[in-house]
């Protein structure tokens, strides 16, 4: 019976049933059990790289181990969309291919009649393609031959084109050297003309040269002119001025020579001194008869500070501390001098305002207004040194108005020939300032 015979091996079919083969396992691998030891190195592959790369180990294990090919024909038969049986029929125009491997691989009922018949059909099919691939290839001899007449045909062609091409090459070669021996004498005649202009043009250079030198020399020769008349020019001037300074010379010494013959005494004071001292002893009275001026008297302070080129001193915390003791020091400062601002600018008397820091190693800002100094006493100095300082700087003879209720103040002040007022009259003075 047909079912007693041996089955072909795998690798006995042709070689298109056993890569089909190779294709169904391919498929199917993952899902089998107890895979050989070769095949687990291919199973996580694509199916496509599966059946390339293992198709060795696929026929090999497929032809030892027939429970191996079993569990195989199990997970293919399970995986096809028709029963193995439909898919092993055997119609006309149908490749044989797929039947052949289906029934080596699952090898149900009648397997090898359709393995046989599938061979045969693959054998039939093998001998008609031989005979159609021998005329195919007689067909393509012939044509290669023709293709061989054609190429030699044409390859005579080109060679009789190129032989034309080399005779023209050839005669425009002849004309090219014929050319450039004509060239070379045209450059040999340039040659010379180029030497013959090159002269003229170095002799022309050289010319333009020595006339630069020329011009050059007689620029340094107009320099050092006019170098010298600036000489000339500086020495008169120096002379003029040594005349005028001799004449001016002369004029100062017959001053002090008229000076020493009339026995001049030095200036000292100013002429207004003594009605100045005169209004100081004798007081005068206010228009509203308030009594005599007093140094607590702001109008004896306006009188002063309407001298001319008066010079006011301001003892400033003794003043600002007679006018508003409940402020802070700034606030009294800035009361201060934004008091006295339009006193200065009114009277344009020339102020000073002196603050005592003497026990302070820092200085605020303040803003001073215009016409108006801020001095503050260095550490370790106060403001009545400091006063006294100002008031010994100025000449003799200007009028200098100190105002301060420090008895101390008021005496020095008055030793060194200034005029003292109390800080009521400033205070009464700012009081009046619109």
């Amino acid at each position: 019976m047909a079912e007693d015979r041996a089955a072909p091996a795998l690798m006995d079919l042709p070689d298109e049933v056993r890569h089909r083969i190779h294709v169904l396992v391919a498929e199917v691998l993952p899902d089998v059990a107890k895979l050989p030891a070769p095949l687990r190195k291919v199973a996580d592959f694509a199916p496509t790289r599966r059946a390339r790369l293992g198709a060795g180990a696929m026929t090999a294990a497929l032809d030892a181990d027939e429970d191996f090919r079993d569990r195989v024909a199990v997970q293919v038969a399970g995986s096809l969309p028709q029963p193995v049986v439909d898919l092993m029929e055997l119609t006309p125009g149908r490749s044989p291919v797929t039947p052949a491997a289906l029934a080596w691989l699952c090898r149900p009922d009648g397997w090898q009649d359709v393995l046989d018949a599938a061979l045969a059909g693959l054998g039939q099919r093998a001998t008609g393609e031989d005979d159609g691939e021998a005329d195919r290839l007689r067909e393509q001899a012939a044509a290669a031959d023709q293709a061989i007449r054609d190429l030699r045909a044409r390859h005579r062609d080109e060679v009789a084109l190129l032989k034309t091409e080399n005779a023209t090459l050839r005669r425009k070669l002849g004309e090219a050297r014929a050319a450039l021996r004509q060239a070379r004498s045209t450059a040999d005649d340039a040659n010379t003309a180029a030497d013959e202009l090159r002269d003229r043009a170095e002799a022309a250079a050289a010319q333009a040269e020595k006339e630069l030198r020329r011009l050059r020399s007689q620029v340094a020769r107009m320099e050092d002119q006019a170098r010298a008349d600036r000489r000339v020019g500086r020495t008169e001037r120096e002379e003029t001025s040594l005349r005028a300074r001799l004449l001016l010379d002369a004029v100062i010494d017959a001053a002090n020579g008229l000076r020493r013959e009339l026995a001049l005494p030095p200036v000292s004071g100013a002429p207004a001194d003594r009605l100045e001292a005169s209004l100081a002893s004798e007081g005068t009275r206010e228009p509203t008869s308030a009594g005599s001026l007093g140094p607590n008297s702001p109008a004896l302070l306006q009188q002063y500070l309407a001298l001319p080129r008066a010079r006011l001193i301001v003892d400033g915390y003794n003043v600002s501390k007679t006018a508003w003791p409940a402020l802070s020091l700034e606030a009294q400062r800035t009361r201060l001098l934004q008091g006295l601002a339009p006193v200065v600018a009114r009277t344009g008397v020339e102020a000073t305002v002196v603050f005592d820091a003497a026990s302070s190693a820092s200085r605020p800002v303040v803003a001073t207004p215009r016409g108006v100094k801020v001095v503050f006493s260095p550490q370790g100095v106060i403001a009545d040194q400091v006063i006294s300082e100002l008031v010994a700087t100025e000449p003799q003879g200007r009028v200098v108005i100190v105002v301060s209720s420090d008895q101390e103040v008021a005496r020095d002040a008055s030793a060194a020939g200034a005029r003292s007022v109390a800080a009521e009259a400033l205070v009464g003075l700012l009081a009046r300032t619109p």
